[in-house]
């Protein structure tokens, strides 16, 4: 059965950043801000830290960055997607800008994620391929320009806006997560407030100061705008 995933929620990638004991560090850190808050996190880890880091933490989700579409029996040196389910995955990263896919493979790739009931977290460049994803139907999609990767300069507002409507339009059950030049928890706590179900940051976290300090303020962020907006609601 496929992990069911609160809303508003974070997500944290780690890439090829750190590796090793540092990435379960960040992990343990992860789930214990998720904890604090009650927040759900999405965890992306290396592959081969994915077994440890399932094994060492209770409330994060834990999810592959890729894997291929064959199926047990001959192969070597492909990401068997039952393998990363086993060792402890609950989702998978699909069509990232350093791992892009042909809307065919990204289709195949869902299909794989269902029949094992994980997660499909796909990524998208621009609001028309944004569109045309969601009529494949993954869990999550995350708009994010490639160009904007990395640096210290989100999402407009009328992308992110923008981005939500067409999703949502196509499917409204698919959640919408912005992640692009997360840098801080205020820039975690506006795209909330503006209307995304999640928030991501990678480079933003592992690069900043004090790595693990910046998990608890970017989580404790989407709890401040969860509660701002439950506020909002019952005002109404």
């Amino acid at each position: 059965m496929k992990a069911k995933l609160k809303t508003p929620f974070f997500e944290i990638g780690v890439k090829n950043y750190i590796y090793g004991d540092e990435v379960l560090q960040l992990a343990k850190a992860a789930d214990q801000a998720a904890v604090r808050y009650d927040i759900d996190v999405i965890f992306l880890a290396p592959y081969v830290d994915i077994r440890r880091i399932a094994e060492n933490t209770q409330r994060i989700l834990v999810f592959a960055p890729y894997m291929d579409i064959l199926r047990p029996g001959r192969g070597m040196a492909d990401v068997l997607p039952e393998a990363v389910r086993a060792a402890g995955a609950q989702g998978v990263v699909v069509n990232h800008c350093e791992r892009p896919m042909t809307l065919g493979t990204i289709r195949e790739t869902l299909r794989r994620a269902d029949e094992l009931d994980m997660l499909s977290f796909a990524c998208a460049d621009t609001i028309a391929e944004a569109r045309a994803i969601a009529q494949l139907g993954p869990d999550i999609i995350n708009p994010e320009p490639s160009e904007l990767i990395g640096t210290d300069c989100g999402s407009s507002d009328d992308f992110i806006r923008e981005s939500i409507r067409v999703v949502k339009e196509a499917d409204p059950r698919i959640l919408v997560e912005q992640a692009a030049g997360i840098r801080s928890g205020e820039q975690v706590y506006h795209n909330i407030i503006l209307g995304a179900d999640g928030v991501g940051a990678a480079s933003g976290i592992v690069n900043a100061k004090d790595p693990l300090a910046m998990v608890d303020e970017m989580v404790g962020s989407v709890r401040r705008a969860c509660e701002e907006l439950r506020k909002g609601v019952q005002q109404l």
